[in-house]
């Protein structure tokens, strides 16, 4: 199944696998490589030497191409777009959009960008810049997500820009992948349905709470780090939702404190990391402690396994996902399903 993505970034089937902290290392980036899918290393939760160890062990793993996620904000943003350079990986993807200069560095040293966008602007002023692809998510999609589903934002998108488009936000099977395309859209990014797959590393426990979740079992919330992101709903979520001014602060404060000795921050460098979480937007301090320390709340679920005491980032989709396949074998079913899919149309006279 080719177009312009699978041309652009040079894998088989048009379906990228989205950077998701904590859980897109080397084991899942380097099977979804494998099957013919784009896997994106989630680089936010890791350090620059982390990151490093993460694309030589993929690397070892498969010669397939796959990206990197990269915090445009971070203060060792441009190390990392450096590292990768060097190491030749073939995309940078931003949550945040990234700068001119940035975008510039990657096209010089051979680096591809694809930044991702809620909004119709918001695309076409980062295709202005020179990025090679959008990443468009609609409300649906878990994490940082928008208002406007996937539907409606999606052909607005393929309009007002001319690269290739990829579409996030409810996908998961190969009927979605069909519809995309037919929107316009050069292929599909999931995240939630790679999170449930068996190459995934979230434990099993975590896993059964996604798996049981209804398709109302997500929230969106601006508790966790003050602007919208969908995850699964949960008693600590509900926690979130109804604390006071003073237990979110006090609350804020320790997961900060945490964050700050795993990643190896001084209190300047997380200061200033909170200084450009609040720029723009109206923001608390509580708040602004919250979006420093998202990564602790993250890994308590994901990597520890403890979901009553963390967050678990959610798409919409996992309330119609039952199974837990190989990457291998959801890629396989996709494209076949939107194969079949396809061809059902084409025989419709």
């Amino acid at each position: 199944m080719r177009t312009a993505l699978t041309e652009l970034l040079g894998c088989r089937h048009p379906i990228v696998q989205t950077g998701m902290g904590y859980v897109a290392g080397a084991r899942l980036v380097s099977a979804v490589a494998a099957a013919g899918g784009f896997g994106i290393v989630a680089s936010a939760t890791m350090s620059l030497e982390q990151l490093r160890d993460t694309i030589h062990e993929i690397k070892d793993k498969t010669d397939q191409n796959f990206g990197v996620n990269v915090r445009a904000d971070a203060p060792d943003a441009r190390a990392r777009i450096e590292l990768l350079i060097r190491e030749k990986v073939r995309l940078a993807s931003f949550a945040l959009a990234p700068d001119r200069d940035l975008i510039r560095r990657c096209a010089d040293g051979g680096v591809l960008t694809m930044p991702s966008v809620g909004a119709v602007r918001h695309a076409e002023k980062v295709a202005g810049w020179g990025v090679d692809a959008v990443l468009v998510q609609g409300g649906e999609g878990g994490g940082h997500t928008g208002p406007v589903p996937t539907t409606l934002l999606l052909p607005r998108v393929v309009d007002a820009v001319g690269i290739p488009v990829v579409a996030a936000g409810g996908f998961f099977d190969g009927r979605g992948l069909l519809a995309a395309l037919a929107y316009g859209a050069a292929g599909i990014a999931m995240g939630t349905r790679f999170l449930l797959t068996a190459d995934s590393p979230v434990g099993e426990r975590v896993k059964r709470l996604y798996l049981d979740a209804p398709l109302t079992g997500t929230v969106v919330t601006t508790r966790v780090d003050g602007v919208p992101h969908r995850v699964l709903r949960t008693p600590y979520i509900d926690g979130l939702e109804n604390s006071g001014r003073v237990t979110a602060l006090l609350r804020a404060t320790r997961h900060a404190m945490a964050f700050r000795r795993l990643a190896g921050l001084s209190w300047p460098e997380l200061v200033r990391a909170g200084r450009k979480a609040r720029h723009g937007r109206e923001l608390t301090w509580a708040q602004t402690l919250m979006a420093a320390g998202t990564p602790v709340l993250l890994r308590e679920a994901m990597v520890e396994g403890r979901p009553e005491f963390g967050v678990m980032s959610a798409g919409q989709v996992a309330g119609v996902i039952d199974d837990l396949p190989s990457c291998a074998e959801l890629i396989e079913r996709i494209v076949k399903e939107a194969s079949e899919g396809l061809d059902r149309l084409r025989a419709v006279r």
